[in-house]
């Protein structure tokens, strides 16, 4: 059974649970304990803990005893989804064995329409999430909160700083598109910034999204799988004084990007990872699950469409195309529908229209070219 890598929570913890109040989050959570697991069919939204952090070449243990304690003694708003702690999945004989695991309980879940939150351990278990969508035949949209872009080079032994150049180059090649939110440059050779664009893939500075943190909305509403990198975030919010960030995201930035991640229909999995054990970043990571799954509470269900009646159509003639974009009467969002060249592309059928904002159509209109929709039809024709 999938499940079976998964150690229950100490009793010791489950002792803590008891003692909390009706109303605080954790008496509302279903846990996996040495006398039961949670029964799958009544689960909506999964925390799964992996202990691993080799990816980093740490052999330290990862500790989320703190973030657990912290995330339960909340208080949950007008939340109805049911919540499930499935306990964690501990360091295997090798890394490949941790992957084959973490690989197995997430393609699991999301088979069976259940969000999991991996909170870890080191970055490299991104790619490990994005190997669950192997059997599930549809193309990922992956989105990554962080400062570096991971490309990693040839002599690389460290897997976290290299796992988007594996997602790139391994088989199958399952991936449409990758984002960035909150590079930094100076973290970053040119050579890689010259590549997320030949790759039509999306990057946004720090800057960008810290002046206009709107900006990323449109980019996780796309989104099948998020992470975040905890190094995206700048220490004087986490504390992590071990890899010491001075610029970074605040703590009100990286929840408001969670719960934009929550959000969007179209979020199937959600990572945290890079945690350095320290008791300040155990908030911080309670605080992110907390608005992640606040945001989820607030779905709309408008993707897929199941009919455009609801939606107000606009046209914009640009430079000899005819751009075709769709506002919500629900929500006010926007798409802009990308018209396909090329029918061998059959998975990605469910792409046929992009998030995009009311900025975005009024650039348009002005006779500027929305730049993730010109990436969008590049990765179509080519």
């Amino acid at each position: 059974m999938e499940f079976d890598f998964l150690k229950p929570l100490e009793a010791d913890f489950i002792t803590f649970i008891n003692s909390l109040s009706s109303q605080e989050l954790g008496s509302k959570i279903v846990f996996h304990t040495e006398d039961q697991f949670p029964e799958k069919t009544k689960i909506d939204i999964a925390i799964i803990g992996v202990l691993d952090n080799r990816g980093n070449l740490d052999e330290t243990i990862v500790d989320l005893t703190s973030v657990r304690t912290k995330l339960y003694s909340m208080f949950p708003g007008n939340w109805v989804a049911s919540i499930a702690d499935l306990g964690d999945v501990l360091p295997g004989n090798t890394l490949t064995d941790t992957y084959f695991a973490v690989k197995t309980v997430v393609a699991d879940l999301i088979k069976n329409n259940i969000i999991p939150i991996v909170i870890g351990g080191s970055q490299d278990l991104t790619y490990v999430l994005y190997r669950a969508y192997d059997n599930l035949e549809q193309m990922v949209n992956l989105v990554a909160v962080d400062s570096k872009f991971d490309f990693g080079k040839d002599t690389d032994t460290m897997m976290a700083n290299s796992y988007l150049s594996k997602i790139i180059i391994d088989q199958p090649n399952n991936l449409f598109n990758f984002s960035n939110i909150g590079y930094q440059t100076y973290y970053n050779p040119q050579e890689e910034i010259d590549l997320i664009e030949k790759l039509f893939f999306d990057a946004y500075r720090l800057g960008e999204i810290a002046n206009n943190i709107a900006l990323a909305e449109p980019v996780f509403r796309d989104a099948d799988l998020v992470s975040i990198d905890l190094n995206s975030v700048q220490s004087a919010t986490s504390a992590n004084w071990t890899a010491f960030e001075p610029n970074g995201f605040d703590g009100r930035e990286i929840c408001a990007l969670a719960r934009y991640a929550g959000i969007s229909d179209k979020v199937t999995s959600f990572g945290i990872f890079n945690h350095q054990n320290t008791h300040a970043e155990s908030g911080l990571i309670a605080q992110i699950i907390w608005y992640f799954i606040e945001g989820y509470h607030y779905r709309s269900k408008e993707y897929p469409f199941g009919s455009r009646e609801n939606y107000l159509k606009y046209t914009v003639l640009l430079d000899g195309d005819e751009l075709v974009f769709y506002k919500s009467n629900k929500t006010e969002r926007w798409w802009i529908e990308i018209p396909f060249i090329s029918s061998n592309h059959n998975k990605l059928k469910r792409n046929t229209l992009l998030p995009c904002s009311y900025d975005e159509y009024l650039a348009a209109c002005n006779q500027e070219m929305p730049e993730r929709w010109w990436k969008a039809q590049r990765k179509n024709i080519v």
